[in-house]
């Protein structure tokens, strides 16, 4: 069964991130927060397709959902505040 831990090793072995945290109990539905400078000037699709690409097949295989907020190092410092 896929972790969400499984999840968050796939997305920052392929997408340089500053932070990712991915929640998910059930192998199938996951939730990420992920921090990128590779966001930067990209729309929010964009950023959602660099995801799904560090993903590969798994998003057709292994996770049937992923719902995920992408930020910049600078949205996510002005978040954290």
């Amino acid at each position: 069964m896929l972790t969400a831990e499984n999840v968050k090793t796939y997305i920052e072995s392929s997408l340089p991130c500053e932070h990712v945290q991915v929640e998910g109990d059930d192998g199938h539905h996951f939730h990420a927060l992920i921090v990128s400078t590779h966001f930067q000037g990209k729309s929010m699709i964009q950023q959602h397709q660099l995801v799904y690409k560090s993903l590969g097949d798994r998003m057709k295989q292994e996770i049937h959902a992923l719902s995920m907020k992408t930020l910049t190092p600078e949205q996510w410092a002005e978040q954290t505040q």
